[in-house]
């Protein structure tokens, strides 16, 4: 909400600002967080990596740290990912304030997300344990909705500490509104995209069976934009074409010449997709690009302007449907 980022801002201003993320810098999350403590601290140190694999990032960001003197610093501000930073830093950050942005929980993601662990294995009590001395050991904690803000605070047992809320924000420097012509091969063509880092959270598999039962529309095409694995079911209907990877230059092309945009999440076996918002509302939002999301807590928590449509969770059956009625009113119109 508007009055938490304000808060968040009021708190760095003309403050000795030490932010550290284990995530490249070019990640969303992180340049927007970077970007605040740059334009209002008085002093900005920024510590991240932009080394390949997350294991060489990790031992850079160390390095680092153990390298920096943090005595002159008000706040020492933890991003993507704060579990790996606190609290076995805490040392090294002298009396500073902890602020913390708990985007992602390692327990949710591994035991519900991902269901690598059982909540009851000893892996699963392990991660949980992690995650809950990490929001402890903050005295603020930033999450991205306030739905998720709340599970934090309940499946940890969080009390005593300020929950901010933090929404996402689009580059606008590379997504922003412009007109662009659909290729030659689509000209005619009702052009539907769906780009995702494929994880089960995202609900892709829904969106593959929506594909499958619009490919008796030929006038209806799909672009789907990500490394999709053997594991899903991949349709070949000859309405949809599959790109596993674009720039994020050339994403922002495709997104301006297409009609409709999908950015879910549409899983219904994911608690997550009910209480996150999908870093992709937020480029559509910015390009102004109609589009259909999930209906989930996170998504009707922060309304956005464009034409759009909710679908439910998990209903493939609602998300061509609502395809359908979207391209019959682009025809009326």
């Amino acid at each position: 909400m508007r009055g938490d980022k304000q808060k968040l801002i009021d708190l760095l201003t003309g403050k000795k600002v030490a932010y550290i993320a284990t995530k490249n810098a070019d990640y969303i999350r992180i340049s927007q967080e970077a970007s605040l403590v740059r334009t209002y601290a008085d002093k900005a140190l920024i510590i991240t990596s932009d080394k390949k694999k997350y294991s060489g990032r990790i031992f850079d960001v160390y390095k680092k740290i153990l390298l920096t003197d943090f005595k002159e610093y008000d706040i020492v501000f933890v991003g993507f990912m704060s579990q790996m930073i606190l609290p076995w830093f805490n040392w090294k950050f002298h009396r500073a304030q902890i602020i913390e942005d708990f985007f992602i929980s390692i327990y949710d993601t591994l035991t519900d997300d991902r269901k690598k662990f059982s909540p009851c294995s000893l892996p699963g009590k392990l991660i949980h344990w992690i995650d809950q001395r990490a929001l402890k050991a903050a005295d603020i904690i930033i999450s991205d909705t306030n739905v998720h803000g709340r599970y934090f605070k309940d499946e940890f047992g969080i009390t005593g500490k300020e929950f901010l809320t933090l929404y996402l924000e689009a580059d606008h420097s590379i997504y922003y509104p412009r007109q662009a012509e659909k290729p030659d091969q689509w000209k005619d063509k009702f052009l539907v995209l769906y780009f995702g880092s494929i994880l089960p959270v995202q609900g892709v598999d829904i969106v593959l069976d929506a594909i499958r039962r619009l490919s008796d529309q030929p006038e209806i095409h799909f672009l789907m934009i990500g490394p999709i694995e053997d594991k899903y079911d991949k349709p070949e209907t000859g309405n949809v074409t599959y790109i596993d990877w674009l720039s994020q230059e050339d994403l922002a092309q495709y997104i301006a010449f297409s009609d409709l945009c999908l950015a879910g999440h549409f899983s219904n076996t994911v608690g997550k997709a009910n209480r996150t918002i999908p870093g992709k509302v937020y480029i559509y939002e910015a390009m102004g690009k109609p589009m259909i999301l999930g209906d989930s807590l996170a998504n009707r928590e922060k309304c956005c302007n464009n034409v759009f449509l909710y679908s439910t969770l998990g209903s493939s059956k609602e998300l061509a449907n609502n395809i359908k009625r979207l391209n019959s009113l682009r025809k009326v119109g």
